[in-house]
């Protein structure tokens, strides 16, 4: 993968985009994605203090992070409705607040129905930070917008490692004081919010349809566009899902022990965040459509590797570091290949936490059929596609790729 000559013109070509962050607004940013990285992961450890609090199953306990999901999507797409309406400012500070009260009463929930509801609340303050920073990120750093996401990106999954270890260090039975702490946390960044500046209309960078092509066939070729980009963000996030969720059992199932399985989980996910840090200064040099194509084929070689059981712990980790960058490189993109759709952000959004959701159930059934072996192999299956969903989004919006995404 190397630099053409168009690449590096790129980097320097057209005016600067607009200051959306000031320094400090952009660290607290990072401080937010830490937080909801957190907020995400510490469902899971609490659940055995959960079960015997309010006497549930195990399936009845996961309902917590299912309804935290829910809330994602229903944020994603309710603050993208209020956008025009509220602007940038209150979507971010009504979003904190909302997180922050819907963990505050999530400790304190006398009940399991309340929980639910505040997992709920607290999940549509996620989706809003996560749609809103995302998007100003996107859009708000010119050139170097993929590299920003990947940083921004890279501390989700700081806070997602940092959050278990939160919960194992005090205990499982203090996530009251755990979720009442993060509920605090969430409020000196209302104070820095004053560091976000209002977003300007920004000129189109171009459509993925041809200029003199007919109304009508400039939209059938954007619906596509964007129907393209929801399958790659959707199966991405259902194999990152997928091997967070089935490697320790696969490796167990192929004869590694249950320790050993369980680190092997962790340094997939630490891969993860190291990928997107690692990848930020190559997000100056290499289009957007180089780094994720490139992902993709990683991502698969690494999974049919993770079919040979002396290589599998190693290669589960190749898969971390290589689809780090897709979710967040893909998103500067998008917005260049279809600068008219408005909504796009948001969509592949939405529609990748709904990957997430979906992930589980399918893949269970999936692996019903087949067996727990073959897990690597169905998940490449997932993988080849996203390769082929790249390398047409490559070829149909190449234009829009060369200009800096």
């Amino acid at each position: 993968m190397s630099a053409g000559p168009e690449v590096r013109r790129a980097a320097t070509a057209g005016p600067p985009a607009p200051a959306l962050f000031s320094p400090a607004a952009v660290v607290a940013s990072c401080v937010g994605f830490v937080l909801i990285g957190a907020l995400q992961a510490l469902y899971g450890p609490a659940i055995p203090a959960l079960r015997e609090e309010f006497g549930l199953s195990p399936s009845a306990a996961g309902l917590g992070l299912s309804a935290h999901f829910v809330g994602g999507v229903a944020g994603v797409l309710l603050f993208d409705r209020l956008h025009g309406r509220l602007g940038d400012r209150r979507i971010l500070g009504s979003s904190y607040l909302l997180m922050a009260v819907g963990s505050a009463c999530f400790a304190l929930a006398p009940d399991w129905p309340f929980a639910l509801a505040a997992a709920l609340l607290a999940g549509l303050g996620f989706g809003g930070i996560d749609y809103g920073l995302n998007q100003l990120f996107a859009v708000g750093f010119g050139h170097r917008s993929a590299a920003m996401l990947n940083i921004l990106n890279a501390h989700f999954g700081v806070g997602a490692i940092l959050g278990p270890v939160l919960v194992g260090a005090v205990g499982p039975e203090h996530y009251p004081a755990v979720f009442l702490g993060f509920a605090l946390a969430n409020l000196p960044l209302l104070l820095l919010l004053r560091g976000v500046r209002p977003r300007e209309a920004r000129a189109a960078g171009g459509g993925s349809a041809p200029a003199g092509a007919p109304d009508g066939a400039r939209s059938r070729s954007l619906r596509t566009v964007l129907a393209v980009f929801v399958v790659l963000y959707v199966l991405h996030v259902g194999i990152e899902a997928g091997v967070g969720g089935w490697e320790p059992t696969h490796l167990e199932t192929i004869g590694y022990r249950a320790g050993l399985a369980a680190t092997a989980t962790s340094v997939y996910w630490l891969m993860l965040t190291v990928g997107r840090f690692l990848v930020a200064p190559m997000a100056l040099r290499f289009t957007a459509r180089a780094i994720i194509t490139a992902s993709c084929a990683g991502m698969t070689a690494c999974l049919l590797l993770a079919s040979v059981p002396g290589l599998a712990p190693y290669a589960y980790a190749g898969v971390g570091l290589f689809i780090a960058p897709i979710f967040p490189t893909g998103l500067p993109w998008l917005n260049r290949a279809a600068p008219q759709a408005g909504r796009a952000g948001a969509l592949v959004i939405a529609a990748s936490m709904l990957g997430g959701v979906a992930a589980g159930p399918v893949l269970g059934k999936a692996i019903e059929w087949s067996g727990v072996r073959a897990v690597p192999l169905l998940l490449a299956g997932l993988s080849a596609l996203c390769l082929l969903a790249a390398l047409w989004l490559g070829r149909t919006t190449g234009s829009p790729a060369r200009r800096g995404g």
